[in-house]
């Protein structure tokens, strides 16, 4: 199947906010654009009424895409914008799509007053199980149903562990770094010894150490891959504290913060991992989820 920017289409200014982003990541790839709008069957009771029957949400199901798609051809006329109507449960449904999605773009409502995401349970679920990486965008209280657009001069931000080093998560970063033309900021978070949990006074020359030993570590992960890259600015972070609230920090400033989540096919159901969970939710930048082994 051919590749798509693929997005999930409701027609809340979320899910709008997310296909203009995905419309301008479609361009940058050079791929169409694939909005996929789901419709749910209408529960009999709600079919039995004359003003809410399934012919009446099936109306403003296509109707959605439709004039969505008509907007994002007047506004990318580069992009190819294809239509896609799907019945079914979205979450089953998108996460189908993303088999053949380079990403997959879902819309996330901001949190009144905190900076934020408020990731629903379609959203988790696609997140948890999606084959592709899913990059979930916010409309930050634009209403217009056109999204709004971060500065091109905004890094990406990567949030790296060094101690489980994945290269499909950094290089998704790097590469996504390239197609923005952006900087690369890598963010690395480490916890110094729970002097606190013991009454003592910090030991400034054992974090000092510490702090030097985790920067190695960044670079060391990281040189291959400079090589590799020669053309991007990277910025190498290594900062004590919780990774996912120096991540969040981060965000502030970021065009797009890189997370990964680890494929676990598991009887017990899949996972998104803590760090990844918190930055979904806090984050106030697109965020991008990688799987990886």
């Amino acid at each position: 199947m051919p590749r798509t920017v693929t997005v999930g289409l409701d027609g809340s200014p979320e899910s709008r906010a997310a296909a203009d982003w995905a419309a301008r990541e479609a361009k940058l790839r050079g791929l169409p654009l694939k909005l996929v709008n789901v419709w749910e069957p209408v529960p009999e009771p709600i079919a039995q009424a004359p003003l809410l029957g399934p012919e009446t949400h099936q109306h403003w199901s296509e109707r959605i895409p439709r004039e969505a798609a008509e907007e994002l051809r007047a506004a990318h006329p580069e992009v190819d914008v294809l239509i896609k109507h799907v019945t079914g449960r979205p979450a089953e449904v998108l996460t189908d799509a993303a088999k053949d999605a380079e990403p997959l773009v879902l819309g996330s409502r901001g949190l009144s007053g905190v900076g934020g995401f408020m990731v629903g349970s379609v959203g988790l679920a696609v997140v948890a199980r999606a084959e592709c990486p899913v990059v979930l965008v916010r409309a930050e209280g634009d209403t217009s149903g056109t999204g709004s657009t971060v500065p091109p001069s905004r890094p990406v931000v990567l949030g790296l562990d060094t101690r489980a080093p994945d290269d499909t998560l950094i290089g998704f970063a790097f590469e996504a770094a390239v197609l923005h033309g952006a900087s690369l900021r890598v963010v690395h978070g480490w916890n110094e010894p729970p002097y606190i949990a013991y009454g003592l006074p910090p030991d400034l020359e054992l974090n000092a150490r510490l702090g030097a030993e985790e920067a190695a570590a960044v670079s060391e992960v990281l040189r291959p891959w400079r090589q590799k890259f020669p053309t991007v600015d990277v910025v190498e972070d290594s900062l004590s504290g919780k990774a996912a609230n120096r991540l969040v920090d981060a965000s502030a400033e970021a065009s797009l913060v890189v997370v990964g989540r680890r494929i676990r096919r598991s009887p017990l159901g899949a996972h998104i991992g803590p760090i990844t969970h918190a930055v979904l939710h806090h984050a106030t930048a697109p965020v991008a989820v990688v799987p990886h082994d």
